[in-house]
């Protein structure tokens, strides 16, 4: 933590910053500066905790609050918008179902007034049901699709983006070697989803089969099912970890690079790896930002909650980035350089604890 105290005989100050304003390169102090006449000394304690201490010469008062303001900018207001991943992050590892402290506070979170937007990789028909009863308003937001199609829990479209049907085919050509591919269609029913060897897809993605198989068609070649005017949400490759690498890859190295957007989630316990394949520009943090716009709410007062590669995006918008503990190694590496804080683990219920967290400070704010 970072505290500024301002003492004096008659009056005091004290307020927490946020992760990133440590000093950034080996969590040394930064040293002494002055502001105006008023000293203002910052001295490192032990745990990485540093205070800034203020005085006036020959004064009874603390110097102003205005008088560090350039310290105390960036200070994370309290939470109103809150953007949580699903699996491996709200979810269980082994498991479908939000747990009972988490579900708690997603409510208690809205009750106090804070947004909770769910976002995730999954498409909306396949993350409603997961909340259809947990009591949550009808008007929760849920960024689907990773950030392509943006609705809420009762229905209602928020935001929608289409990849062009040309560009996909284009992709199916490319990535069919490295393992299945898969494309979303925004519509009900048969057909959403469209692959063309469901036995191979069964083997690398079993649940996920089981779970889509009413929304599956089998089409062969798959390119059929891409026409012109039709235009799919969302693509998906999927495969081993070094299959999907390999597949990225190939994929920036094409002439389709700059005309869809990728991102890969792993799940190493699984060798499984999904490379997700968006229209340009489109991620969780894009339409994060667009969600915020629209509900008039600062970045500073966004949280986001995440585990994988497709949430760094909106991690890396939110002001208050939330990395889980058991989040891939290379992106809590990542989040020590972005100032991303850590939750405990998906099984320790580590959305819960943030939320907890949250509302408690709020509290304290108010009070």
């Amino acid at each position: 933590m970072i505290h500024f105290g301002l003492c004096a005989r008659r009056a005091g100050f004290r307020q927490t910053l946020p992760l990133h304003q440590r000093a950034s390169a080996g969590w040394a102090p930064v040293g002494l500066c002055f502001v105006h006449d008023h000293g203002v000394a910052l001295t490192a304690h032990p745990l990485h905790s540093y205070e800034i201490t203020g005085w006036q010469r020959g004064r009874d008062l603390c110097p102003p609050f205005l008088s560090i303001a350039n310290y105390t900018e960036c200070m994370h207001p309290p939470v109103r918008l809150v953007a949580i991943d699903m699996d491996g992050t709200l979810l269980p590892a082994l498991g479908q179902t939000v747990g009972e402290r988490n579900a708690r506070a997603l409510r208690a979170a809205q009750e106090a007034g804070i947004t909770v937007a769910i976002a995730t990789g999954r498409r909306a028909a396949y993350t409603v049901p997961l909340f259809e009863d947990m009591g949550l308003r009808a008007d929760t937001p849920l960024i689907t699709s990773n950030g392509a199609v943006v609705c809420t829990l009762g229905g209602e479209t928020i935001d929608r983006c289409h990849m062009s049907a040309r560009v996909a085919r284009g992709l199916c050509g490319l990535l069919r070697p490295f393992g299945t591919v898969v494309f979303t269609f925004d519509r009900p029913g048969r057909g959403e989803l469209v692959l063309e060897d469901l036995e191979q897809a069964h083997g690398r993605i079993a649940l996920w089969v089981e779970a889509n198989r009413n929304a599956i068609e089998v089409v062969k070649p798959l390119e059929s099912a891409l026409v012109d005017g039709d235009d799919p949400i969302q693509g998906m490759g999927a495969g081993t970890i070094q299959r999907m690498k390999a597949a990225e890859k190939a994929l920036k190295a094409s002439e389709w690079a700059q005309q869809c957007e990728s991102v890969r989630t792993e799940y190493p316990t699984r060798d499984l790896s999904i490379l997700d394949l968006l229209p340009p520009g489109i991620s969780k943090g894009w339409a994060l930002e667009r969600l915020a716009a629209r509900l008039g709410v600062d970045r500073k007062e966004t949280m986001a909650i995440g585990d994988n590669w497709n949430d760094a995006d909106m991690l890396e918008w939110a002001g208050q980035g939330i990395v889980m503990a058991n989040a891939a190694p290379e992106l809590r590496t990542l989040a020590k350089t972005r100032g991303w804080k850590q939750a405990p683990s998906n099984d320790d219920d580590g959305v819960a604890v943030v939320l907890e967290a949250a509302l408690a400070k709020m509290a304290a704010t108010r009070a």
